[in-house]
């Protein structure tokens, strides 16, 4: 996706000055990636003769898609129907070559919604406290206890909400707070955001996407996959304030400006960001707990290799 993707071309040295700014809303980021011997290996479930998978119709091989997608998969390991380590477009993971400098630093604004887990796992079939435990022991070996107090569930009407938090925290918030602490330490033009505004009669969200409707002006539309819902002159005046800040930074580098409150450039001492909810301000440590547990975990896995 469209994120992710710039994520991974900052890493990349053939992405050397083809752009000089980057928004980054929601980037999958600083997860682990497949090597390429893997994705070639994964890549033979579905055949093995080339001549034969370019005359398949598209819906049989669309369906053999399913062998390499596991219905429940570890949120920590690689997953082979994304990006990979192809040794030249991408020859490392985001985390190490961020955290060694090796990535092209640049004005960028990086942020994340506030509920990115429920939609993209509403049909994992995970409904007890022993589905999510089990869960926790496949995504954080060495881990697991810890993991079990961050995201804890009694009962069964609790499993649903902790898989959508553990989710969006491996899958999107660690990326987002790594992004922004990297990239700050080299250029200071770096601005952090959460999406907050849940929309009126809504009872989840916001979920992965849906700030998109608000940046292009296009309230009246949905994610795909997800139903329209009402907006009002609060989600109009949010959506302006986004325009705004976003051309802003697009044409000059800075999102300040007339209209928005203050938008503290990041840092990682203070991991400071600005909140668009029904009252646009300044935030601080957005579910750090759990970012600070997810960066123990992948430091914890360094020291083993």
């Amino acid at each position: 996706a469209g994120s992710a993707s710039i994520a991974l071309l900052l890493t990349s040295a053939l992405a050397g000055g083809l752009f000089q700014r980057a928004i980054l809303e929601s980037p999958g980021a600083f997860r682990p990636l497949a090597p390429l011997a893997d994705a070639e290996r994964a890549g033979l479930a579905l055949g093995s003769d080339l001549a034969r998978l370019r005359q398949m119709p598209a819906a049989e091989l669309l369906a053999k898609t399913d062998l390499l997608v596991p219905k429940v998969r570890g949120l920590t390991t690689p997953r082979i129907l994304r990006p990979i380590r192809d040794g030249w477009v991408v020859r490392e993971n985001e985390r190490d070559a961020f955290q060694a400098g090796r990535f092209h630093a640049m004005p960028m604004i990086v942020g994340g919604n506030a509920d990115e887990g429920a939609t993209l796992t509403a049909a994992w079939p995970m409904r007890t406290p022993d589905d999510l435990r089990a869960l926790m022991a496949t995504s954080f070996p060495n881990a697991t206890d810890r993991a079990n107090a961050l995201y804890p569930a009694a009962y069964d009407g609790e499993v649903r909400r902790r898989v959508a938090e553990v989710f969006a925290d491996t899958q999107f918030n660690y990326g987002v707070w790594r992004l922004a602490q990297a990239n700050s330490l080299r250029c200071a033009q770096t601005w952090r955001y959460q999406f907050l505004r849940r929309r009126a009669g809504r009872q989840d969200g916001p979920n992965h996407g849906e700030e998109v409707s608000y940046v292009f002006d296009t309230l009246g539309l949905a994610p795909a996959g997800q139903e329209a819902a009402p907006f009002d002159s609060v989600d109009a005046r949010i959506a302006t304030a986004m325009q705004d800040a976003w051309v802003r930074f697009a044409a000059s580098g800075d999102p300040n400006g007339e209209g928005l409150p203050t938008w503290p450039r990041y840092r990682a001492d203070e991991d400071r960001h600005l909140e668009f909810d029904d009252v646009i301000r300044a935030g601080a440590s957005w579910r750090r707990r759990q970012m600070d547990f997810v960066e123990d975990y992948y430091a914890g896995q360094d020291d083993a290799q």
